[in-house]
């Protein structure tokens, strides 16, 4: 019977001393001995597994000592209960990618901890501090509390990797211990919240991936990091072979930034609203076949506007690398970091354009003084401020909104039924992009009151009568 077999990482699993070579590609070879049909990964695991480590955290949380806390009847009766701190213990993994003692996990196993202790493969045990922490990717940045040299595994070239390269999942599932795990890369650029905790573009793996896995690494067939372990699809809490893995190339700019001081990643601003290109949207393009990202709209100070794409224009690559999806737009400006020049590729009329853009970081703007409208209306009390190209991206706004954004509602404007993050974007039909402009709205009177406002990105129009 013919085997399938990839002859230089044969070679590479029979002896840990030889040469691997991460680019080679398959070939189809009868094997020529028995050696070659029972090949072995452990060549590669004894290099990795030092690097992988065990991540145990304390938080204090919040308990209340009522029998009936968080019932939808009786806990009304028993609000005034004494709430007491309570110790909260997990367990998670981590990777340790530098000698000096970094290490990378997820910011589920250790987001809020009061205490973090890191064990390593041969006992030793390190107290860890946290240097860079981001919610929204899931990663989270430690330094171990030591000078010693640390076993570490270097980052491989996420971009290069392929779907069925072979990898490795290297944690601590359930707490049992050091587990290894085989499988393939199952997919690319997978994304959305559906997939993974928090925003994000994933590599896609069926290495069985179990809790206690987060935080771990995905090392590919070269004994390199290839991605963090960092969620599964699953029903049962187990796993059903359909694992995602954070980027080994996004998680290196965490790190690179951690180290130079940062405590939060400050991501290149793109400054613009695309959609990806269907079947439907690519024929009415006139495009042969759906690719890249359409642009809808930019900010003045897009640094793509700046490098002359306009509402209309299709993205295709940045740098090299393709962009389908806004997530991979996001991913690609990420991993290049603030202050790089790249090649951003588009399509116009049927015509491909290059040009160089230089990606920066989301600017403030000019921040105006939060003005809080008098008394006499039914706006009294309520707080605003200008928006902001920063404001706009924390409140998932189009790159081209205007409005003001209200801060604070004092009780005088309960009635207007406003909150803190609605943009206002008009009052009886006069624009109000700035606080000025409000201001002349509100001074303006009237005996009834039209007020168009924005609150998580859906438009609302309220009709309010005066005093």
């Amino acid at each position: 019977m013919k085997l399938r077999i990839i002859l230089p990482v044969a070679v590479a699993l029979l002896t840990s001393t030889a040469l691997i070579l991460p680019n080679a590609r398959a070939e189809d070879q009868v094997p020529q001995s028995q050696a070659q049909v029972t090949l072995s990964f452990a060549p590669i695991v004894k290099q990795a597994t030092p690097a992988v480590v065990n991540v145990y955290t304390k938080r204090i949380v919040a308990q209340s000592q009522s029998p009936f806390a968080g019932d939808p009847f009786f806990s009304q009766f028993f609000r005034d209960q004494v709430v007491t701190p309570r110790v909260q213990n997990s367990l998670g993994s981590g990777v340790i990618v530098s000698p000096d003692g970094i290490v990378v996990s997820n910011y589920h196993v250790v987001g809020e901890a009061a205490e973090i202790r890191v064990v390593l493969s041969d006992k030793r045990e390190f107290d860890a501090a946290v240097l860079l922490a981001d919610p929204e990717t899931d990663l989270a940045i430690l330094k171990l509390d030591s000078d010693a040299p640390f076993p570490y595994l270097p980052f491989a070239n996420s971009d290069q990797a392929e779907v069925g390269d072979l990898v490795l999942a290297i944690g601590n599932p359930f707490g049992v211990g050091q587990t290894v795990t085989s499988g393939i890369v199952s997919g690319l650029a997978r994304s959305g919240g559906d997939m993974g905790r928090g925003r994000g573009y994933f590599v896609q793996t069926d290495a069985a991936i179990n809790p206690g896995n987060s935080g771990g690494a995905l090392v590919d067939i070269s004994g390199q990091l290839l991605g963090i372990n960092t969620s599964i699809l699953s029903q049962s809490g187990g796993s059903n072979g359909i694992g995602f893995a954070i980027p080994a190339n996004l998680v290196r700019q965490y790190v690179e930034q951690a180290a130079a001081g940062a405590t939060e990643l400050v991501h290149p601003w793109a400054g613009i609203t695309v959609q990806p290109v269907d079947a439907s949207l690519a024929e009415a393009l006139g495009m042969d076949t759906p690719r890249g990202i359409l642009v809808n709209d930019l900010h003045p100070d897009s640094p793509f506007a700046k490098a002359g794409i306009e509402p209309g224009d299709v993205i295709t690559a940045l740098g090299d690398l393709p962009v389908d999806i806004p997530q991979e737009l996001d991913f690609r400006m990420s991993t290049l970091g603030v202050n790089t020049q790249t090649t951003v590729t588009w399509l116009r009329d049927h015509q491909e354009n290059t040009a160089q853009v230089t990606l920066t970081p989301l600017p403030q703007g000019n921040v105006s003084e939060p003005v809080t409208m008098p008394a006499g209306t039914v706006f009294s009390g309520i707080t605003v401020t200008d928006l902001t190209p920063a404001l706009s991206a924390r409140l998932g706004l189009s790159s081209d909104a205007q409005g003001v954004v209200v801060t604070e509602v004092g009780r005088g404007a309960m009635r207007t039924r406003l909150a803190p993050g609605d943009v206002i974007l008009a009052i009886n039909g006069q624009a109000t992009s700035t606080t000025t402009d409000m201001q002349s709205a509100v001074a303006g009177g009237g005996k009834s009151w039209r007020i168009d406002y924005l609150r998580n990105g859906r438009r609302i129009v309220m009709q309010l009568r005066g005093f």
